[in-house]
């Protein structure tokens, strides 16, 4: 089947297969899978115009919401933790929709972006899986849900110094200053590379604040739908400033993709409590460092 919006030739049922396995697997770590979906469209489909980010967030919208119905109907939201990410997140998404267009068209710089950010996260996650397996007596937020024990988050306060949690007979805290900056800055990379403002916080929760990937992966999928959506909005509102640059997204595409991973996302949202974190943090270093390490490659080259 042709796409004529972003000039792209696939079978049909390509798209909804692709985004279903990546979602299945990724969305247990609290990210969509469009960081992988991303590169796909790029390398194998050879859409390589800046409308591609804005596909991906399409892919974004339309997958997500299974995903935080499952996680708010087992309750585990950290609520305040999810509309930190929110706010830090959508204005930094703006400034990075601009950035892209305006100091990224070229498939060749973009790729080398791209790579740039796939190199840190899949870094934070390996070093902090290689120092989990190195202590005696890991957590249970690391190797897995503790038997007997409630999956639900309780006992959440918060305030403008501290936000607190308890999961699994364990208490959390973490700054609300600090992850909103976080976000904030973390959102203009997300809008540049069109993943939403959520999918590289969660090994930011993880690896730095310590937060467990059980609570944390609701927070950071809510984000990157909210941050989606404005981003889309900020795409198509630069179309009509950018008439000869193919900006809007491909929303055909972008729903086909979105088929396959609004199933994947809520699958992966269900099994995700039967897997141990650090198989989830190990299958996601490996996809990430893969791509990474190609892209960069061939900046070279």
């Amino acid at each position: 089947m042709y796409f004529p919006v972003s000039d792209v030739e696939t079978p049909l049922w390509l798209p909804p297969l692709v985004a279903f396995v990546i979602s299945f697997f990724t969305s247990m770590g609290g990210v969509s899978g469009a960081f992988l979906l991303l590169p796909f469209q790029v390398s194998v489909l050879n859409y390589t115009t800046p409308s591609v980010s804005a596909t991906n967030q399409v892919f974004n919208i339309m997958a997500i919401p299974s995903g935080v119905y499952r996680f708010i109907r087992e309750k585990r939201m950290v609520w305040p933790l999810t509309f930190i990410v929110i706010a830090g997140s959508v204005p930094g998404v703006l400034v990075g929709a601009w950035i892209r267009i305006t100091c990224l068209p070229d498939p060749r710089t973009f790729k080398f972006f791209v790579g740039a950010v796939l190199l840190y996260i899949g870094g934070r996650l390996l070093w902090d899986t290689i120092a989990t397996a190195g202590k005696r007596g890991s957590t249970p937020d690391h190797d897995g849900p503790e038997p007997g024990s409630s999956f639900e988050v309780s006992g959440t306060r918060f305030s403008l110094r501290r936000v607190e949690f308890s999961f699994q007979g364990k208490g959390y805290s973490f700054s609300p200053g600090v992850v909103f900056i976080f976000c904030l800055v973390v959102g203009v990379v997300s809008g540049i590379y069109g993943i939403g403002g959520g999918s590289i916080v969660a090994p930011y929760f993880v690896t730095i604040l310590k937060l467990p990937v059980y609570t944390v992966a609701g927070a950071a999928l809510m984000g990157t739908f909210i941050s989606s959506i404005s981003g889309v909005i900020t795409f198509h509102t630069l179309a009509a400033v950018y008439p000869d640059m193919n900006v809007a997204p491909d929303w055909l595409l972008g729903l086909l993709f979105g088929a396959g991973g609004c199933c994947g996302i809520y699958l992966g949202a269900r099994c995700q409590k039967h897997i141990p974190a650090r198989g989830i943090k190990l299958l996601l270093c490996g996809c990430i460092l893969f791509v990474s390490v190609r892209y960069l490659a061939g900046f070279f080259d």
